[in-house]
């Protein structure tokens, strides 16, 4: 049995997907918060459990007869450690063979403000006496596509990352890599860089995107401090904001950068580029 958390994420959703094209549905479950919204996965067979990670008690029973478990990071900042804490137990409990996470890119190297949470984890999970894989994925492309509206009405991407690059690959890509993992073996308490293939600035990204819109999109290197005030002005909220504005100075620094290729083994081709994902955005 292989057990995918956090299922009805965006990622959860692509491991799930992917997951199909390997494994018949009655070997899948999708352990997840709301059941309901999940309704889709169960006319197809996968076995759709009910795990919160803020009530552990529901994770024995989302956990049973499990081999493999997938632990999708919690998107919930600040309560991340106490939840995967949690999964981890359970997982204990239920004789996990192996136990994946999606950490962050370099792990316990890496100096951005969110890597702190990723970073506990993983040193539980080096306690737990499970067999681990950390799947330290880098930046999603989306994070960049699925937000070019505003980029495209003003005619300019801004941010703090100066001319750091991004290695960035698309949630395909990393869901590819953890069901490499579920359905390989070998992997037993390995890390995993896992990265795009042709890291790329936000000078660069810019310029793909006036390509295919045919039009200058600029991108604009702001002080931290303004970037920070101009995000909080589009809405977001201060905490959020401050850690978009520390992960683009990391940028800067090289944080989100890597050319170990492990993405690229894991999934047996190449990682989705940029341009490739720019185009699929524009044509939503």
């Amino acid at each position: 049995m292989l057990v995918v958390t956090g299922a009805n994420g965006k990622l959860g959703r692509h491991v799930i997907e992917a997951l199909l094209e390997k494994v018949p549905a009655q070997q899948v479950v999708a352990a997840v918060r709301s059941p309901e919204k999940a309704a889709d996965l169960a006319a197809r067979g996968v076995q759709v459990r009910l795990a919160d990670y803020e009530k552990p008690e529901t994770l024995a029973s989302a956990l049973a007869g499990a081999q493999k478990v997938l632990l999708i990071s919690s998107s919930e900042v600040g309560r991340r450690v106490s939840q995967h804490r949690a999964v981890i137990s359970a997982a204990r409990e239920a004789r996990v063979r192996l136990l994946g996470y999606t950490s962050v890119l370099h792990g316990e190297a890496s100096g951005l403000k969110l890597a702190a949470e990723h970073q506990a984890t993983e040193r539980a999970l080096r306690e737990s006496g499970l067999a681990f894989v950390l799947l330290r994925n880098g930046w999603y492309l989306e994070n960049y596509t699925e937000n070019l509206g505003p980029a495209l009405q003003q005619s300019a991407l801004i941010g703090s990352a100066g001319e750091g690059r991004v290695a960035a690959a698309s949630r395909a890509d990393y869901a590819a890599a953890a069901v490499a993992v579920l359905t390989g073996t070998g992997h037993e308490n390995k890390a995993y860089e896992l990265a795009g293939d042709h890291p790329f600035t936000m000078a660069e990204l810019a310029a793909e995107v006036s390509r295919q819109v045919g039009k200058t999109v600029a991108y604009r290197n702001l002080p931290p401090e303004q970037y920070l005030a101009a995000l909080k002005a589009a809405g977001l909220p201060e905490a959020y904001a401050g850690l978009l504005v520390d992960s683009d100075l990391g940028i800067s620094r090289g944080e989100l950068d890597d050319s170990s290729g492990d993405l690229r083994r894991l999934i047996g081709r190449p990682a989705t580029p940029l341009a490739s994902a720019v185009a699929a955005a524009l044509k939503r």
